[in-house]
Parts: structure tokens; C-alpha cells; sequence
């Protein structure tokens, strides 16, 4: 069954909160303010996807008609996100792991920007997130550097470049 990225709707409201829960835990945000009416974090995606200064995408990632995770495309970088979070960030359902599902939703990501015209993608990654740090370096990534911004782990710097996949 074929990966799809695509914005979120209405009626995913109960899957996304639910995958919100799931990668809480985890320490992954999936859906900014989801305390909110889910209409008003929908047009809040809508929002930060029209921004000319740093716009960013929020997708599902679809497999079979069923929410295997979500990605954010980030088509310009802050200085803070160059240093740390990256064009792209993704997250798989624990249920849906090792399946393929991460690698698929990278290189969909990875092509998309490239359409845009970004060559030379950045992806980040917990120095201790190897199931991540595999998945980006099976898409191509080379690591640039390890580096410790003063969090709980330090932060592994990946470029995926145009030749990459």
C-alpha cells in the first residue's frame, strides 16, 4: 500500500489526538496547542504554511486510508532551526514502526523540497535516536556534525543533498 503525505482534515481529529498521546510520551509533539478545538489548530497549519518568513507544512503521512504518522516540511529556516530542527521532522505511530513508513515519508518530504528548489536539505536527530539517525542516512544524509546545544542528548546535524537518493 502506497505512502501518501496530505494536509490534515476535519475527520482526522480523533487519530491525530490520539497519535498526539501515543508520541507524547515520547517527547514528540504532533499537533501544537492540541488542548485547542481541532478547528482552530487546523487553521492554525494553514497559517504557518502561508508565513513568507519561515512557512512550514504540517502533513499526514497515509497508509491505506490509516494515519501511520505525520511530517513537517519547512521550506525556509530560522537561524534556531538551522541549528537544530532542520527542513524536516517526522514521526511514526510506535504500532506502525519498522515498516518502511520513516524512510517512505523522508524521501516524499525530501523530493517536495527539492520541487521547491531547496537542493540541500537539513535533518536532525538525537545522538541517541539510531532508528531516526538509520533512516536519514539510508535516505542519503551525511553527517556534518554532532553537537551539543545544551539539552538532554546533543544533536546530530544531517545534509541530504541532490544526488543523495
Amino acid at each position: 500500500m502506497p505512502l501518501i503525505l496530505r494536509a490534515a482534515r476535519m475527520a482526522d481529529e480523533p487519530a491525530l489526538r490520539a497519535l498526539h498521546a501515543q508520541l507524547a510520551t515520547e517527547h514528540f509533539e504532533v499537533l501544537a496547542g492540541a488542548d485547542r478545538p481541532f478547528a482552530e489548530i487546523l487553521a492554525q497549519i494553514a497559517h504557518e504554511a502561508a508565513e513568507s518568513d519561515a512557512p512550514r507544512e504540517l502533513l499526514v503521512a497515509e497508509a491505506g486510508g490509516v494515519i501511520v504518522g505525520r511530517v513537517s516540511i519547512r521550506r525556509a529556516l530560522s537561524a534556531a532551526q538551522l541549528a537544530i530542527g532542520g527542513h524536516v521532522g517526522y514521526a511514526v505511530a510506535p504500532e506502525h514502526r519498522l515498516q518502511g513508513h520513516a524512510h517512505e515519508m523522508l524521501e516524499l518530504c525530501v523530493d517536495r523540497l527539492w520541487e521547491l528548489g531547496i537542493d540541500e536539505v537539513l535533518l536532525t536527530c538525537d545522538d541517541d535516536n539510531g532508528a531516526s539517525a538509520a533512516v536519514i542516512e539510508g535516505c542519503g544524509g551525511v553527517l556534518e556534525d554532532v553537537v551539543d546545544f545544551g539539552g538532554p542528548v546533543p544533536t546530530r546535524r544531517y545534509w541530504i543533498g541532490a544526488a543523495a537518493l
